[in-house]
């Protein structure tokens, strides 16, 4: 009975490679050695042509060889002349003949006097030549060039250098490349070895197909995985990266490799990522997202390293805010209603005393402030979700003792807003900063501590303003015109210190404790990624003034000008 055989388990990864790099080394010695080989042969036969070259032109532009040549025997004074320029050049010959190729000198004594073997017409046209071409001593490389006298050829010069001996310097070359070739040969199978030992121990013998299928379900579980996924090793640079982690920091592909300093994300986040504690939930901003950042440090092993967490909170960032402005609303229309209830109360009582025309009156003075507001809104900004914005957060304001006023000059038309220019940022960025200016005029009117803008300065910092203003106020400027959204929201509060300037729009700067402080920053990030920008000054009624400017990419501006 026989048993079936067991499968052979497939040679390991390492294994292949050192067979394939081996031949791949082998092939490139050999093939480094042939192309040294043929180009040291091109250079020999070209170093040849150029030292016998210059033997030629040497002689043929020396005045004795002219001098020589009008004499009765020429040979008499050419042949020591030619064998002694031969001996030093150390090339196989000097021949000078006559024009008819009849030899006036030759290594070989007995041929002068005999026909020159080889090709001479180019010369006597006046040019310089060279050929290969089989004479007397064998094949040689040779260059033909004429002899002048006042501008008559009366003679010429041929020096050539033997083939063979050019074979023989090839084979030298040939010799010690073949050594070299071998010590090559020999340092790259060692080092393949030792590199294929060490390759062998870190993928623990598996082979290319476990190895691939390894591969796969990495990727798998890193694509699957929806949350941002960041691995750093032990010099804090980026080991491994998933899409949704490039995504959320804004990084193009192959950071890999990088250090996180070398990514150009914000400081607070930066911090975070280089921190060697553990950090939970924090909340950080890029340039267009809000992100929930866990890092936890990995100890053992070879490296220290460090696992991020990133999740997206942007959106629920942004429906945060948007619920917290529908609260106040809210709050706004009770309060409103409560108000009403009290006016309507007091025109009652008004009546019922037979004081008809001072009820008619109270009532009519109210509803010429409320619909003054409100005509004075809807007739300068045509867009219904600022207008409704504004509206609200008056309301909000009026309950807090503050006074919204709209600038005069404020005009957005209807259709002056691209559609490209999300409704959301315009909230997020008009709604914050009457916020923290509505909190700045009541602190400074009421003196309330905690009273302070959400994102401004502690109160002992703001010092601009010696007294307290009787009435506090929130001007508000809405314009479109020329290309650009004007948002300029400036109170009567007690201002912004120049040094904390740049402070007020970094996250987490606040005076109301821990997990405040996001409002100016999420107003910086929603014009930075509409390609505006945001600008703090002093405003003309002693507080601060913020300025926000946002390109109407593809709408013309048809407000006035600010």
């Amino acid at each position: 009975m026989r048993f079936p055989r067991p499968r052979a388990r497939p040679r390991s990864l390492a294994g292949q490679l050192f067979a394939m790099q081996v031949v791949l080394v082998a092939a490139v010695v050999a093939g480094c050695a042939f192309f040294a080989y043929v180009s040291g042969s091109g250079q020999a036969e070209e170093t040849a042509s150029r030292q016998a070259r210059a033997a030629a032109l040497a002689v043929a532009d020396s005045p004795s060889v002219r001098e020589a040549i009008r004499a009765p025997d020429p040979s008499a004074v050419l042949q020591p002349y030619a064998e002694q320029v031969r001996k030093d050049t150390g090339i196989a010959f000097v021949t000078i003949m006559d024009p008819h190729r009849v030899r006036w000198t030759h290594p070989d004594a007995d041929r002068i006097g005999e026909t020159f073997l080889g090709h001479t017409a180019q010369a006597l046209r006046g040019e310089t030549f060279s050929e290969t071409y089989t004479g007397t001593l064998g094949p040689s490389i040779r260059v033909v060039t004429p002899i002048r006298d006042g501008g008559r050829i009366v003679g010429l010069v041929s020096a050539g250098i033997t083939v063979e001996r050019v074979s023989t310097q090839v084979r030298a070359q040939l010799r010690a490349l073949g050594l070299a070739a071998g010590a090559a040969l020999a340092l790259g199978g060692i080092g393949t070895y030792v590199v294929n030992a060490r390759l062998r121990r870190h993928t623990h013998g598996m082979n290319a197909a476990e190895l691939s299928r390894l591969h796969d379900y990495h990727e798998a579980t890193l694509h699957a995985v929806r949350e941002g996924l960041l691995m750093l090793d032990g010099q804090r640079r980026i080991a491994l990266i998933n899409d949704a982690g490039r995504e959320l920091l804004g990084l193009a592909p192959g950071t890999v490799g990088r250090r996180v300093t070398e990514l150009e994300l914000p400081a607070p986040l930066t911090g975070a990522l280089l921190a060697s504690e553990e950090r939970v939930d924090e909340v950080h901003l890029t340039a267009d997202r809000v992100i929930v950042v866990n890092t936890r440090p990995v100890v053992g092993g070879e490296r220290r390293g460090t696992v991020v967490t990133l999740r997206d909170h942007t959106e629920l960032q942004a429906l945060s805010g948007e619920l917290d402005s529908e609260r106040g609303f809210t709050q706004a229309l009770r309060s409103q209603a409560h108000e009403a209830a009290n006016r309507l109360h007091t025109v009652v009582s008004l009546i019922e005393l037979d004081r008809a025309e001072e009820a008619v009156g109270f009532a009519t003075a109210e509803l010429e402030l409320a619909q003054a507001l409100t005509d004075r809104v809807v007739g300068a900004v045509a867009e219904p979700v600022l207008a409704a914005l504004l509206l609200g957060k008056a309301a909000q304001a009026n309950e807090r003792g503050v006074e919204l006023v709209l600038a005069d000059d404020s005009l957005i038309d209807d259709g002056s807003l691209p559609a490209t220019l999300p409704q959301r940022d315009l909230v997020t960025i008009l709604g914050n900063l009457i916020d923290n200016a509505v909190d700045a005029a009541s602190e400074a009117v009421t003196g309330t501590p905690g009273a302070a803008a959400a994102d401004g300065p502690l109160p002992a910092q703001r010092t601009h303003s010696p007294t307290r203003p009787a009435r506090a106020r929130v001007t508000v400027t809405a314009l479109a015109g020329d290309g650009e959204l004007l948002l300029r929201v400036a109170d009567n509060g007690a201002g912004v210190e120049p040094a904390d300037a740049a402070e007020v729009f970094r996250r987490g700067w606040s005076t109301h404790g821990a997990g405040r402080g996001l409002g100016l920053a999420l107003v910086r990030q929603a014009a930075h990624r509409n390609g505006g920008a945001v600008a703090l000054a002093h405003g003309p009624d002693g507080g601060a003034e913020f300025t926000v400017r946002l390109p109407l990419t593809g709408a013309a501006g048809k407000g006035r000008t600010p």
